[in-house]
């Protein structure tokens, strides 16, 4: 089992930053072989839920959706079993509820191949 609290959303005018946080927990997190990829997705009202960001497990590797590349970067501590995407130049349309994700999928967009997900966190930009 893999527990996974975000944090971090809020308000922020266009033009500004946030930096969203990931808190992962369960005994198989930890664990090298498991290899967790994690990911980013967000929800806007009325819409569906979609892909953002994904990051390895060594945080060598990272893939993003066309819409947030330059702006958002996804990272990651495994010795704190955090990860993070940093949030530059917010547009009205990132407005969303915010999760992540472990999966073991590289590079896949869709929400069935990850396992486990967070409650969201909501961010609003205004404009």
């Amino acid at each position: 089992q893999v527990q996974l609290v975000e944090s971090g959303g809020g308000l922020v005018q266009a033009g500004g930053s946030l930096r969203l946080s990931c808190a992962a927990s369960g005994r198989t997190f930890s664990t090298y072989s498991m290899g967790w990829l994690m990911g980013w997705f967000r929800q806007a009202p009325g819409k569906e839920r979609e892909f953002v960001a994904v990051i390895s497990w060594s945080g060598s590797s990272t893939f993003y959706t066309d819409s947030v590349k330059g702006r958002f970067t996804v990272s990651r501590d495994n010795a704190k079993n955090m990860v993070y995407l940093q949030m530059n130049s917010l547009k009205p349309e990132d407005a969303a509820v915010y999760y992540c994700a472990a999966g073991h999928r590289w590079q896949s967009t869709r929400d069935s191949d990850y396992e486990y997900w967070g409650q969201g966190t909501q961010v609003t930009v205004s404009s």
